[in-house]
């Protein structure tokens, strides 16, 4: 007989958000930065949550899929649209939420979120990732990543034992997956303002 309880339940795989432009160059900084902080973040054990659209995203995904370390569902992705068949080719598990721009609030709630670049909706999963008390890690690169980089989005304390919390500013894929290997443990917290409401007691 098999023993199904929860001891023997594998641990869960942390899930990084890698957000940035939606469309960017093939073999630009941007692209070749999405794809290779995609594929060291499978080698490192995560998966990878993006918007599942082009541009980065669609460059984290390919270089997920390019670990040595991949396997199935190892790339996630939550559409702002309805139609599954819009989710970039190297996508797993396609998510279509229909709530456009308002999805951000769920890529913002993966366990770290990694920006590159980026424009306003890249902001916004930056200032809720941030709401959310989630490890934030971006790229010194053009665009809103390279400007909140190593600065605070604002002066809540989210974590009263870290007086070090920011935005993680990173130079390289490298530095940014370190970053989240290195951080992610210290970022716990869960915003606790949406409470689960208790099950009626069964007869």
């Amino acid at each position: 007989m098999t023993d199904n309880s929860p001891s023997q339940a594998p641990a869960r795989r942390r899930l990084v958000a890698v957000i940035g432009d939606a469309n960017v160059p093939a073999g630009s900084q941007k692209d070749l930065l999405a794809e290779d902080v995609g594929r060291l973040l499978v080698d490192a054990g995560f998966r990878v949550l993006t918007g599942g659209l082009g541009g980065v995203m669609e460059a984290a995904c390919r270089g997920a899929r390019s670990s040595s370390r991949y396997q199935s569902g190892d790339t996630v992705a939550v559409l702002p649209g309805h139609d599954p068949a819009d989710a970039n080719p190297f996508v797993d598990v396609v998510i279509p939420s229909g709530l456009d721009h308002v999805r951000n609030s769920i890529v913002a709630h993966a366990d770290a979120v990694i920006a590159i670049g980026g424009g306003a909706g890249t902001m916004s999963e930056i200032c809720l990732a941030w709401i959310y008390k989630r490890l934030i890690v971006a790229l010194r690169v053009e665009g809103w990543s390279g400007k909140v980089a190593d600065q605070r989005v604002d002066e809540r304390v989210r974590y009263p034992n870290q007086p070090d919390d920011r935005v993680f500013g990173a130079t390289s894929a490298a530095a940014a997956a370190s970053l989240v290997s290195n951080l992610v443990g210290r970022y716990f917290r869960r915003d606790g303002r949406v409470v689960r409401r208790p099950h009626p007691p069964t007869a």
